[in-house]
């Protein structure tokens, strides 16, 4: 049996994977890891954790890209800018006095690879309106 609605592009499939592998990661890195560290060392569980809900905002846009909603696209436009200008004022905060601790240290190079993300999706969503368009019935 065939499937009702075509399936996303190679190139729309790759991004919304690669937000599933990031929203992971950002719970390794913010969640998991600093609770690991903090048992290790008797701290208190929360003490360097960094707080925030942007894994389940990537899992939610890699969901819509794979499922094609009516929002799609203005969800892709909006999550990216708004992770870029996020990012790169973090970016210019961070490198005016940096400290490269572990923990600093995981921060950027997640928000590295967060940052080219974004700027990936805001690219092809750009260039490639198309790739976005709902899914017909």
């Amino acid at each position: 049996m065939t499937c009702p609605h075509p399936a996303p592009t190679p190139w729309i499939t790759f991004l919304a994977h690669l937000l599933f592998v990031l929203a992971a990661w950002s719970i390794f890195i913010k969640y998991l890891f600093p609770i690991a560290f903090a048992l290790a060392e008797g701290e208190a569980l929360t003490r360097y954790i960094f707080w925030d809900l942007w894994p389940i905002a990537h899992v939610w846009l890699g969901w819509a890209l794979l499922t094609r909603p009516s929002y799609t696209r203005w969800l892709a436009i909006i999550m990216s800018v708004v992770e870029i200008i996020i990012i790169v004022s973090m970016f210019t905060w961070f490198l005016s006095d940096p400290d490269w601790s572990i923990w600093r240290t995981n921060w950027f190079i997640n928000k590295v690879f967060v940052l080219t993300a974004f700027a990936l999706i805001l690219v092809t969503v750009i260039r490639r309106p198309d790739l976005f368009q709902t899914r017909s019935p």
